[in-house]
């Protein structure tokens, strides 16, 4: 009896070990979902292309003055945008007011300068819609009579929202949106976020692909 505990040890306490740590490190590279309540685009504007469903999206809100808030468009393009941008369910969507058309080809030509902007998204409608979508959304930071926040969001394919929920600069530890307006924000926090994410979608592709091709071996064949 003693040998079979002592080859059990041996033999099966390594596997648990690595399956363990294993299930911590999927555990760790997971970004918690923290409302899943967010108001889908169509909502708005029911003919609007654009949309959460099936993409991972970078949401924010630049407002009527956006070309005196560029800054939050050259810092999300430098550091979120350009790393990602060739990822095919990747997007940046920018809720703008009417009106703001032409500022908004003026801001995506400074863009293109050394980006290939075709996943950048510009959504256009009513003042009220967007103070709509953006209650729907959980954030500490309101909405301005502009229709401008400081904040973006990330969006999953399911349209939830997501967060941390252990983030050490917050007494609570939820952390649900990120100030673009700090380059340092955007370095230190959502970079990792976003890249969780994506890794995450990639992950369950790769394992999705290997469970059909065990389903029937002879498909790509």
């Amino acid at each position: 009896m003693k040998k079979f505990w002592l080859l059990f040890a041996l033999l099966i306490g390594p596997l648990l070990f690595y399956l363990l740590i294993l299930l911590v490190d999927i555990n760790a590279t997971f970004l918690p979902v923290q409302n899943k309540k967010v108001i889908s685009i169509s909502t708005l504007e029911p003919n609007q292309e654009v949309k959460f469903k099936d993409h991972i999206t970078i949401l924010g809100f630049f407002g009527e003055d956006l070309l005196n808030r560029k800054t939050n468009a050259l810092n999300l393009n430098e550091k979120i945008y350009k790393p990602y941008y060739q990822f095919k369910t990747f997007q940046m969507v920018i809720i703008s007011p009417f009106g703001t058309q032409e500022k908004v080809n003026q801001l995506k030509k400074e863009l293109q300068f050394t980006t290939d902007i075709k996943n950048w998204k510009f959504v256009f409608t009513e003042k009220e819609k967007i103070n709509l979508l953006y209650k729907s959304l959980k954030t500490n930071v309101k909405l301005d009579s502009l229709a401008y926040s400081s904040e973006v969001f990330i969006i999953d394919k399911e349209g939830f929202q997501r967060g941390r929920n252990d983030d050490e600069d917050i007494t609570d530890g939820n952390l649900y949106s990120y100030n673009a307006e700090s380059i340092s924000m955007i370095h230190k926090k959502m970079v990792d976020d976003i890249r969780i994410v994506l890794e995450e979608y990639r992950r369950a592709l790769k394992k999705n692909k290997k469970e059909e091709v065990f389903k029937n071996p002879y498909k790509n064949n």
